[in-house]
């Protein structure tokens, strides 16, 4: 489903939710089922570099090689991981993820 993706590009599996669980702190039956509609809110989220340093984060990527690809200094990796995962904790991000968030509309 998510095959063309900057996710697919470093995860084998689309597993986007449970990822999500895991940095937001949140039950993985709380976090919207369709992958398709968690990774397009997630993509208006966060922005393209935000996105790619989340998926090859949680795919394992070396720091050396995401400093390569991001052009970051040490200082810069840690910086920019800090203020992502931040992100995603604030609690107006974590309610885009719920299920009941789609249902609303």
């Amino acid at each position: 489903m998510l095959d063309s993706t900057v996710w697919r590009q470093y995860h084998k599996e689309n597993d986007v939710r449970e990822k999500l669980s895991e940095f937001c702190r949140m039950d993985l039956l709380e976090i919207i089922a369709d992958e398709k509609v968690l990774y397009g809110v997630l993509k208006a989220k966060l922005t393209k570099k935000e996105l790619k340093l989340f998926a090859m984060d949680t795919a394992g990527i070396s720091d050396e090689k995401m400093k390569a690809e991001f052009s970051y200094s040490d200082e810069e990796l840690t910086q920019a991981k800090f203020k992502l995962y931040k992100k995603l904790k604030q609690e107006k991000i974590r309610l885009e993820f719920k299920e009941t968030a789609i249902n609303s509309f």
